[in-house]
């Protein structure tokens, strides 16, 4: 693990500035933000505010596995999209019935997160721009997988996943599925994502609500849409 003295980063607002730095030359490319909630939000307003782009969310919810739910055999992502690890579901002898009910439940949590956070405002069309997605760490990629998915059935003309920090091999197996994948650090030992904050505190779904409204009233007093 490749962290000496203090992390790299103060906090997740911290990173996307930094990371705004690494994606400035998309400015140009008429670019939207989505960021994984809760915590992509905070790194993606940054990035949003550096790059004058509409930022909005981008929901996907892991299908943890039975009785351990932080491990992840699959994840929904918003549009219907699935996607499974079928070698570790067939390795644990996890029931077909199973998958489909936390499916269904996922799936719904997703449509409920994307009202609460969004509410009756429209998706932003990305058909034919570039799409940023965005998330605080990368450590196996399976939400950020079914995101990427979904993305990609809006036809962008380029996209980007962008992390402070992503572990090496799940980086690896991006590489084939998007564009262009933007990490500022990629270690082959990972550790937890939060070892690489000095202050990793979770992002409340009210702090989200507030940085979406914020950069929507800061991109109407610029007199961007």
């Amino acid at each position: 693990m490749r962290i000496f003295g203090f992390p790299p980063f103060e906090d997740r607002r911290d990173a996307g500035r930094r990371l705004a730095g690494k994606l400035a030359r998309f400015e140009d490319e008429r670019p939207v933000v989505f960021a994984l909630p809760r915590g992509g939000v905070p790194v993606g307003y940054e990035i949003s505010r550096a790059l004058h782009a509409p930022l909005d969310v981008f929901v996907s919810r892991k299908l943890g596995a039975p009785d351990q739910p932080e491990f992840g055999i699959g994840a929904v992502a918003a549009g219907g999209v699935r996607v499974l690890n079928d070698d570790v579901i067939r390795r644990l002898g996890i029931p077909d019935d199973y998958v489909e009910q936390i499916t269904a439940r996922e799936t719904a949590e997703v449509r409920r997160r994307l009202r609460y956070f969004r509410g009756e405002r429209p998706e932003p069309e990305v058909s034919g721009r570039t799409a940023i997605l965005v998330d605080d760490g990368l450590a196996t990629g399976v939400t950020a997988r079914a995101a990427v998915e979904a993305l990609r059935l809006r036809a962008p003309r380029r996209l980007v996943l962008a992390a402070p920090v992503c572990a090496a091999q799940t980086a690896n197996r991006f590489l084939p599925r998007v564009d262009e994948l933007v990490c500022l650090e990629s270690p082959s030992d990972l550790g937890a994502i939060g070892f690489w904050y000095k202050n990793f505190e979770q992002t409340s779904d009210e702090e989200v609500v507030e940085l979406l409204e914020r950069a929507r009233s800061e991109r109407g007093a610029r007199g961007s849409p």
